[in-house]
């Protein structure tokens, strides 16, 4: 049966005696329709789209390192997250060639079988880029959070092993005090390591006993034993206060239409337990950031009446990190699917963003089958 959290002495006693109780989740949207609305005058780039073969593309991230953009993504034979899986990047100059596709990691086997390796995010540190892959097996176990490294965006190094057994959902964010965050599904590893490669330390808001792996199907457990929906696929800013806000994706059963929020304020050490907050979300991922006039903004698929279209693909800001309530509609033109895969759909899939140079930029699968990057003037936002 699903433990009942009726008191802090409890609370303590279960979660190692570092566990919070959560603050009142008053994060939240007013989204409610794409009707009336502004549309952002955007400009497109297709990344990828596949031919005959490699049909299935998911988790992009990109980034602005040196004198060209990187993007690197999953790179699928076929289905979601199945053996053989791959990580490739692609990289471009002027954000509308693009280079064909490299890649990057390649899997290995574990009794015959080709292992899974999942896109993890990109970061930079005085001049060498380091990419994240998560890998485990076809029964989702043995996994291991690697790196490589480059100078010039086109050559890398051998895998770097991070010793963390997590598949990341957002790749490593710097704090106000300079501290790396990576937001997982219930873990958000943390290092005060600058280079992002060392130093990796666990944490979480259940507790040490509920896991022993994060990656895409080792959420459920610990959520059931904890009396809370599937969490998963975070991602966080934080406010002038220091105090860090992760929101997260509910998925599967549980979904009811809404992220929900746990809170750090000690810098990511400790998380509060979370509670559902009034931010309405399609069923998947997004990404938070802050804009250069300090701003803070979401992108994602806040419309609830289309279960899982993952259209359309909205931007909200908001002034304080607590009501993010100006919105715009960034895209919502239709991609038509080529080839059926498992799990294939999604207008708009799993944005991730980055700000340079005056302009926002938003990297999303489509369908999980064609990569495409999209960008627009900050000007725009009012």
């Amino acid at each position: 049966m699903p433990l009942k959290f009726k008191s802090l002495p409890l609370l303590s006693l279960l979660f190692g005696g570092a566990y919070t109780s959560a603050q009142t989740a008053s994060i939240s949207n007013n989204y409610q329709t794409e009707a009336g609305v502004p549309k952002l005058n955007i400009e497109r780039s297709m990344i990828y789209t596949p031919d005959q073969d490699w049909l299935y593309n998911h988790h992009a991230s990109i980034i602005h390192f040196k004198d060209r953009f990187v993007a690197i993504w999953s790179n699928g034979i076929k289905d979601e997250d199945s053996p053989g899986q791959r990580v490739v990047y692609a990289t471009s100059k002027d954000f509308k060639q693009w280079s064909p596709v490299k890649a990057l990691a390649e899997p290995g086997k574990i009794n015959d079988t080709l292992t899974v390796l999942t896109a993890a995010g990109l970061y930079q540190y005085k001049g060498t880029l380091v990419a994240y892959y998560g890998d485990y097996d076809k029964h989702r176990n043995n996994t291991h959070l690697w790196a490589k490294t480059s100078t010039d965006g086109e050559h890398w190094s051998e895998p770097l092993d991070m010793h963390l057994p997590v598949v990341p959902n957002h790749g490593p964010e710097v704090t106000n005090s300079g501290r790396l965050i990576i937001s997982g599904n219930f873990t958000f590893p943390y290092t005060d390591d600058p280079h992002g490669l060392s130093g990796w330390k666990l944490s979480s808001f259940y507790p040490d006993s509920l896991y022993k792996q994060d990656n895409p199907a080792m959420f459920y457990s610990p959520a059931a034993k904890s009396g809370l929906p599937p969490l998963c696929e975070g991602s966080f800013f934080q406010t002038d206060d220091n105090e860090l806000h992760m929101l997260l994706r509910v998925t599967g059963k549980g979904w009811k239409g809404r992220l929900w929020l746990t809170e750090s304020k000690d810098n990511g050490q400790s998380w509060s337990r979370p509670l559902q907050a009034p931010f309405s979300d399609n069923d998947s991922k997004f990404h938070f950031g802050r804009l250069p006039d300090k701003r803070f903004y979401y992108v994602g698929i806040p419309d609830t009446l289309n279960h899982y279209d993952r259209n359309p693909l909205v931007l909200s800001l908001s002034k304080d990190g607590k009501s993010f309530d100006q919105n715009y509609i960034i895209a919502n033109e239709l991609y038509h699917l080529k080839k059926e895969g498992l799990w294939k759909g999604g207008q708009y899939g799993y944005p991730h963003t980055i700000i340079y140079d005056g302009y926002m930029y938003v990297i999303i699968s489509r369908q999980k089958e064609a990569i495409e990057t999209l960008r627009f003037s900050l000007k725009q936002l009012k």
